[in-house]
């Protein structure tokens, strides 16, 4: 049987297989192209759904037995995972076991608001100096070296915590702070022990140092977006250059400067090691003071993972997992709440003049 080799066809026939090709592609491109747009947009929508639909059905066991309770309760008892087991509703969980994630919780929101409160006004600052006051040959370099501190890896930042930044603190820093704070209800907050330098304000720091790159380095390129006209205009009608920058400068980007923080604030709400490293990793207790160990959801999941894998009824890498679920919904709240902050201070009238 005789078969055509395809290097003796004819060129004409393959040249006109190529021209139709040719005009199919063109006359569907632009249907083409609107149906990989219309994926690529619902990727991620798609990829948030799958992340939270898994997490939620390996919790939905810990759901039911742990219930509201979860939220409010500061107990964390894994239980006796080589005894005897429990039935509650109709879940299987090793005897004695009890779990709760207020502790978590507030670990996680306390060490995310220190964090910002520090980052926020470095943040700021550094934007200032880099487009402001520095020489261009000054700004340029100090400018990388600060995107390059985002790039460090967490777990360097989280060894430098634990073994140079806390004792430093708890040596030369909290005794002072703690020892000379006038006794009055909140800042009584900061008195008492200090500890050894793992707690919440070291975690608080390191948090804040890893956050600065991020709110810094966006906040720097809104500035530059900034119009000329506007800020020597103020400057002409005698405005010093604090009063250019609090009511041109910073209305002008406000609802960007949110954004960058939304930014660095979902970064420390997710952050793990560093703050597994540096929090002292206490299950089952709120911080005493601002200088106490804790723990959060975060560093909770990765310090507990490989001993809830020894929980045969799976109840513990079930709890874990609605831990996950939690921060998830943690994560997703606080960016919805940064939406529609910034779309109130986008709809706002001009900036330039607003005290």
């Amino acid at each position: 049987m005789l078969t055509s080799n395809p290097a003796t066809v004819d060129p004409i026939r393959r040249d006109t297989s190529s021209r139709r090709i040719g005009r199919f592609v063109r006359r569907h491109e632009e249907g083409v192209w609107r149906v990989s747009g219309r994926t690529a947009s619902l990727l991620p929508v798609g990829a948030l759904l799958f992340v939270v639909i898994v997490l939620a059905i390996k919790a939905w066991p810990a759901i039911k037995v742990n219930g509201f309770g979860f939220l409010t309760s500061t107990a964390w008892l894994p239980g006796n995972t080589y005894g005897g087991v429990e039935h509650v509703h109709g879940v299987m969980i090793p005897a004695g076991a009890r779990y709760g994630a207020w502790p978590l919780i507030a670990g996680t929101l306390q060490t995310s608001a220190i964090a910002i409160i520090i980052a926020l006004p470095i943040s700021i600052g550094t934007a200032f100096a880099l487009t402001e006051r520095l020489p261009r040959w000054i700004a340029q370099p100090v400018g990388f070296f600060v995107e390059i501190l985002a790039g460090i890896p967490s777990v360097l930042i989280g060894l430098w915590g634990v073994l140079v930044l806390g004792p430093f603190l708890a040596h030369d820093v909290y005794p002072i702070v703690a020892n000379n704070v006038p006794n009055v209800p909140v800042l009584r907050y900061f008195a008492g022990s200090v500890g050894y330098g793992e707690g919440l304000l070291t975690s608080g720091l390191v948090l804040g140092l890893m956050i600065v790159p991020i709110i810094a380095s966006t906040t720097r390129d809104l500035f530059l977006q900034v119009p000329p006209l506007p800020k020597e205009g103020a400057e002409a009608l005698g405005m010093t250059d604090a009063e250019v920058a609090r009511r041109v400068t910073i209305p002008w980007v406000r609802s960007g400067i949110i954004g960058a923080t939304v930014l660095g604030l979902g970064r420390a709400l997710g952050e793990t090691i560093a703050v597994a490293m540096v929090s002292g990793s206490v299950l089952g207790a709120i911080a005493p003071n601002v200088y106490g160990t804790m723990t959060t959801i975060a560093a909770t999941i990765v310090s507990q993972l490989d001993s809830a894998a020894t929980d045969g009824t799976g109840f513990a890498v079930s709890t874990l997992a609605e831990a996950g679920l939690l921060l998830a919904v943690i994560s997703i709240v606080v960016n919805l709440l940064a939406r529609f902050i910034v779309g109130r201070s986008s709809r706002m009238s001009a900036p330039v003049g607003r005290s």
